[in-house]
């Protein structure tokens, strides 16, 4: 099973990424910002609440993002390996991670994080705005998202470069070229 995190600031092309990973490897896309989405579109309990926190550029809290890991995970014993996107966003959570797939007999087998530059982040999720109308993608809350990805979720990196899971790719170019990137590293783990 290949268990893969695809990590990096929010813009950096994380979902773009996965889902050419999904379709070259068949692995299973886990995506907490599209769980979220569907929450809230939805309008469940915890939709309302975790639109209050995204919309103030602010992380759903660690349980709640555990719980919704723990249920899919559970509910999907036969596929090939998940691809994260968008968590674990901090220490806490990459630990739960750890525990959550030890339980189900498997690891993480590599954290890819995407490395671009902020000014490029801000470009690209303007662009989104634009394209998909997502009410987040504001300059101030980007900044603000920005910041907290620095404070709470960058210290994830050192996390797994401390277990020798990290691989640093960069993010800049056609998206053609950081897949290129991105298939050479998985491909030595298969």
């Amino acid at each position: 099973m290949i268990n893969l995190i695809l990590f990096g600031a929010p813009g950096s092309g994380k979902g773009t990424q996965s889902a050419n990973l999904v379709q070259r490897y068949q692995l299973m896309h886990v995506s907490t910002g599209d769980i979220l989405r569907a929450e809230i579109k939805a309008e469940t309990e915890l939709g309302l609440k975790a639109k209050t926190l995204i919309e103030a550029g602010h992380l759903v809290p660690d349980e709640v993002i555990i719980g919704m890991m723990e249920d899919l995970v559970a509910s999907h014993p036969d596929v090939k390996g998940f691809v994260f996107d968008g968590f674990p966003r901090t220490v806490a959570q990459a630990q739960a991670l750890d525990l959550l797939l030890q339980r189900h007999q498997t690891k993480v087998s590599a954290m890819l994080e995407l490395s671009v530059p902020d000014e490029m982040v801000i470009e690209r999720l303007l662009l989104r705005k634009e394209k998909e109308g997502r009410s987040d993608d504001n300059i101030e809350t980007i900044n603000h998202r920005l910041k907290v990805y620095r404070t709470q979720t960058a210290p994830v990196s050192e996390y797994y470069a401390q277990q020798g899971n990290l691989h640093l790719v960069d993010g800049t170019g056609r998206v053609e070229e950081i897949s290129e990137r991105l298939y050479q590293i998985i491909d030595k783990l298969a």
